[in-house]
């Protein structure tokens, strides 16, 4: 069975060659294809919950449609930066792969550190910081199906085994087929299982790593046929002598199949769509659709919703700002703080009479479209005869449907909008004030430069 499928292996590999070099438009089909298949299932096996269309709306265009976990994002986004970084590491034929690469690796796709639940090695619940980009520190272990737990190397064991493991893919790297290659590596890999989170996401990393190299398309292992992958890892443990792997490298083998059948269709300017594509994106339509079409659940601007917008979400971005502009008013002689509502030429100062004069505008105008908010600086102290002023801005708007947060970065405007009925996490939050905070740190030292020049 080896055999005839790596013959046509060979076969498909051949025809791929002769279609090269590939249209640039029929590569950046192929690339797009491959870069959302490989994010989007790699990331679902391991529980993401961002659909395929999300998923393209999010590398494609930056747009986090969806109410998922800011984290669910992050990782993603994550994700797609780890799969660059092995394309870029495969195109150097002569760089040899190291344990720092794979840290490096781990670092990218969990971002940072976070808290996880965990399990003892006498199957207790327990709760442990997850670190990036550096071997675990406690054991790791995993329920198996009949119940028992299946511990992998220990942290003692793991830098000398990830040692060894370098040492032998160094060695086998131009002996073994890419195929058998990138299999072995990948379970000896998750054998170690050396990181406390994001083993799976780097193995399988790994393995395109390997198929890159070799001049081969990446392999995508589908979320939906999960149950076979692990089959086929679980068939390798129970296994014993030569061949115990064999059931993983013709599992490894198959995908490269799909992988190489697709590529020959794009070079060949064929529709390179799946029936499951067309549901994936009719999966999307329907989360849309229930998201912002249905009745039920689709909120519409009112008094009652701006004013709950406003003393929610408005006024934790004005707190988290707040401490940070008295920080930078410390370098000024004055500093103010005002708003106005609807365009309006009238300015109020105090924060705690954002609601009374809401409620004042709603009686002139129920649409009540914006309330901006600005805070000025004057008199930078150590201008010299220079004494500028700065300041910075932020509007948000009340449309129909959603409302937005505007404010200047890097000399342009950003608009990021938001559903009413949506929860805005403390971290959106705070990288909203880190952004605002920066581009007038900014401004100020854009000053400072010219007063020097």
């Amino acid at each position: 069975m080896m055999e005839k499928i790596f013959h046509k292996i060979e076969e498909l590999t051949n025809e791929f060659k002769q279609l090269q070099p590939l249209s640039i438009e029929n590569k950046q089909r192929l690339d797009k294809k491959f870069r959302l298949e490989f994010n989007f299932n790699s990331n679902h096996l391991e529980g993401n919950t961002l659909t395929y269309g999300e998923t393209e709306l999010l590398l494609m265009f930056d747009d986090t449609m969806g109410n998922h976990t800011m984290r669910e994002y992050e990782e993603m986004k994550a994700h797609d930066v780890a799969y660059k970084i092995i394309e870029e590491y495969a195109k150097e034929k002569e760089r040899p792969l190291t344990e720092q690469n794979i840290k490096y690796l781990n670092e990218k796709i969990l971002v940072r550190p976070f808290w996880k639940d965990a399990i003892t090695q006498d199957g207790q619940n327990t709760r442990r910081e997850i670190k990036i980009g550096s071997y675990k520190e406690f054991p790791n272990s995993v329920r198996l199906q009949n119940g028992e737990m299946f511990n992998y190397a220990s942290p003692i064991d793991t830098p000398i085994k990830m040692a060894e493991l370098i040492e032998w893919y160094r060695k086998v790297e131009h002996e073994l087929h890419p195929i058998i290659l990138a299999a072995e590596l990948h379970y000896r890999f998750v054998c170690i299982h050396p990181f406390d989170d994001g083993n799976g996401r780097i193995s399988r990393l790994l393995v395109n790593y390997v198929m890159l190299k070799n001049n081969l398309p990446p392999i995508i292992i589908k979320s939906k046929d999960k149950i076979n992958y692990l089959r086929a890892l679980n068939q390798a443990d129970v296994g014993s002598g030569e061949d115990k792997l064999n059931p993983f490298i013709i599992y490894i083998a198959n995908q490269l199949i799909w992988s190489l059948e697709i590529s020959i269709k794009a070079a060949k300017g064929e529709n390179i769509e799946e029936e499951d594509d067309f549901d994936k994106e009719i999966s999307l339509l329907s989360k849309q659709s229930k998201r912002l079409g249905n009745e039920e659940i689709k909120v519409k601007r009112s008094p009652e919703i701006v004013k709950e917008t406003v003393n929610n979400t408005i006024q934790k971005l004005l707190e988290n700002f707040d401490l940070k502009s008295k920080k930078v008013s410390t370098f000024f002689h004055e500093s103010d703080f005002y708003f106005n509502i609807n365009n309006s030429d009238v300015n109020y100062n105090a924060i705690a009479d954002i609601e009374v004069h809401f409620l004042y505008e709603i009686a002139k105008n129920e649409k009540f479209n914006n309330i901006r908010f600005v805070y000025h600086f004057k008199g930078f102290k150590d201008g010299g005869l220079n004494p500028f002023d700065e300041g910075i801005y932020f509007l948000v708007k009340f449309n129909e449907w959603n409302f937005s947060i505007c404010y200047p970065k890097n000399n342009e405007e950003i608009e990021k909008k938001y559903l009413y009925d949506q929860i805005i996490s403390d971290t959106e939050i705070s990288d909203i004030s880190k952004d605002i905070s920066n581009e007038l740190l900014a401004k100020i030292k854009r000053n400072i430069k010219e007063i020097k020049d």
